[in-house]
């Protein structure tokens, strides 16, 4: 089978390595992808790796085609990208070339192996991180799996057995990996919203939106969410009736509904993806959103008033865990993804006049913040491999 790693590509000089030559620094490997709650996580612990050892080299490897062939080059780190697809819950048929896929992505690793020489590798989620831990843990090769989320995919829990250490995000997670491999970490935010110093009056300046409204901040996620996206377009002139504004991320399936659905209003602004998330946040007085574990984390250090609507397709309902999580400690309410085109928009309403309830969410969710979980992350890897 042809093997088609491009060898030059790996051979140039990575971010954090200063040139040298193999050998000389530790190498690592980081693996996931798919979704940004995957790809900016593992950039921020890459980040901070290399803060702490500025000599890492460093290289990702994920998806061909997916966001983080885009998203990790532009934070100055080099990718590969393997031929793979991860398991069709909605559509079996779509499975028949899965085997081929595996198979090839396995040779693909194997030539990445052989040309980087990786001291560790790190599992950030997403099914192009399988197959590189995999391969890393029969060449007895020390690895690191980072489970965001309340609830462990079968991948990491059948991973965790051989994996070094195991950073996750919350306590309770012996029942998924061996209690002795895990470490409480907290999820890793992305520098630029952990760090932000942002004023909502420049944020509000910045979507040239009006300062004497308050806002609503709709993010289903880097992929979009059917069922936010329509909730929100038909009841858009609920929003302008309320003296409210909304910031709405729709995702690319649905950007063109959804600047159509605001099409003359001052008071919406709308686009498939927000690059300046700070600025989003900073503006928001309540906040729409999915609740993959990055977007819980951010949401936390943020201190926003949220109201989730979990993904139900999720492996192991997972968001559905990670929503409850929070709105059983008082720090968030969840709407189902089924009710959203009936009840999130006057949810939505009702909340951004209820200062005392807002009040309530944002002091407990502002307890579940943490800060530097990279860093924790990125010590603990740098002190195993040594």
């Amino acid at each position: 089978m042809k093997e088609t790693t491009n060898i030059k590509e790996i051979r140039t000089p990575l971010r954090g390595a200063g040139g040298l030559e193999s050998g000389s620094a530790p190498r690592i490997i980081i693996a996931g992808g798919g979704t940004g709650g995957h790809i900016f996580p593992a950039i921020a612990i890459a980040n901070a790796i290399v803060k702490l050892q500025p000599l890492t080299e460093i290289l990702f490897v994920g998806a061909s085609g997916k966001m983080e062939m885009e998203k990790v080059p532009l934070a100055g780190y080099r990718i590969e990208g393997l031929d793979i697809a991860g398991f069709n819950r909605s559509s079996l048929i779509k499975n028949i070339g899965l085997p081929y896929k595996l198979v090839k992505s396995y040779f693909q690793v194997r030539k990445i192996f052989k040309i980087f020489k990786p001291t560790a590798v790190v599992g950030v989620g997403g099914y192009s991180s399988f197959p590189v831990l995999r391969f890393a843990q029969s060449k007895n090769i020390k690895t690191f799996i980072h489970e965001s989320n309340s609830f462990a995919g079968k991948s990491n829990k059948w991973l965790g057995k051989k994996a070094t250490k195991i950073f996750v995000a919350i306590d309770g997670m012996e029942k998924f990996f061996p209690a002795y491999k895990i470490i409480i970490t907290g999820n890793p935010v992305r520098e630029s919203i952990s760090q932000s110093k942002v004023s909502k009056e420049d944020a509000i300046r910045f979507f040239e939106l009006d300062p004497y409204k308050k806002t609503i901040l709709a993010i289903g996620g880097s992929l979009g969410a059917k069922n936010i996206n329509e909730a929100l377009a038909a009841g858009i002139e609920a929003f302008e009736k309320n003296d409210l504004q909304l910031i709405w991320q729709t995702g690319k399936p649905y950007a063109l509904k959804g600047k159509e659905a605001a099409a003359g209003r001052t008071n919406i602004w709308v686009n498939d993806f927000i690059t300046e998330m700070e600025y989003a946040y900073a503006a928001a007085d309540v906040v729409i959103s999915r609740s993959g574990a990055m977007s819980v984390a951010e949401l936390c250090v943020m201190k926003k008033p949220a109201v989730f609507v979990p993904f139900p397709f999720a492996a192991e309902d997972h968001q559905t865990a990670n929503a409850l999580e929070l709105v059983n400690k008082n720090a968030g309410m969840m709407i189902k993804d089924s009710d959203a085109p009936d009840k999130l928009v006057a949810t939505v309403i009702w909340l951004s006049k209820e200062e005392q309830r807002r009040e309530e969410l944002i002091s407990n969710i502002s307890k579940l913040a943490i800060t530097n979980a990279d860093e924790r992350i990125a010590g603990e890897i740098l002190r195993e491999i040594g």
